[in-house]
């Protein structure tokens, strides 16, 4: 079974959806218990960084992902869902995140951009088994104003460009996230949610 994080945030029915249509078993989990059926994990996320930090907290459902993310096990974080693993945001002063990928998260601070970021741009890709099979550089769906900056440059996995350079995915082992909505991006958005989907047991993936 592939759990579905449900804790107040997040785009979940377009979630859930996009990850049946790919054929996942999956189900919405807001009890910290039911992880324990799991086989992985996708933690969507909208809204500010330390909002979405208190509702996991407040549901317990917090230290059952850290200790997941702790023991590598199959997780994809998206949009503030991949924020939270970095160690802290400017959104939230003193709110801590997972802290799995050192970096903080920042807010896009070119003069004269337009914030938000709303809309299609492109990513460049590193080799990374969530990218099979997907054109050279494809395009996908964003909505944000901040952005995490890894401390380690082998954790980034792929960048995009909006007023600066930033890391639009990060992975480490079994563990990845993304600031776009891969729900969102048609096709290529699929593509990377089926990817994730082959990366997990195979019960998850059969439905």
């Amino acid at each position: 079974m592939l759990a579905l994080i449900d804790y107040g945030s997040g785009n979940i029915h377009s979630v859930i959806n996009a990850l049946r249509r790919e054929h996942a078993d999956v189900e919405l989990i807001s009890d910290p218990a039911r992880l324990a059926d799991a086989e992985g994990v996708v933690l969507p996320g909208v809204g500010a960084f330390g909002d979405c930090v208190q509702g996991l907290q407040s549901r317990g459902i917090w230290e059952p992902i850290a200790e997941w993310l702790a023991a590598d096990k199959p997780f994809l974080g998206i949009c503030v869902g991949y924020q939270m693993l970095f160690d802290e945001s400017e959104e939230s002063p003193g709110v801590r995140g997972f802290g799995f990928f050192p970096g903080k998260v920042k807010r896009f601070g070119t003069p004269g951009l337009k914030v938000p970021q709303i809309g299609w741009n492109q990513l460049d890709l590193r080799s990374h088994p969530l990218w099979r099979g997907l054109p050279v550089r494809p395009h996908v769906y964003f909505v944000h104003s901040y952005f995490p900056a890894p401390q380690v440059d082998a954790d980034v996995t792929a960048f995009s460009t909006y007023g600066e350079t930033f890391a639009a995915s990060a992975a480490r082992g079994r563990v990845a996230g993304v600031q776009f909505h891969p729900e969102k991006s048609q096709a290529v958005g699929l593509g990377i949610l089926r990817n994730f989907i082959a990366s997990v047991p195979a019960s998850a993936a059969a439905r």
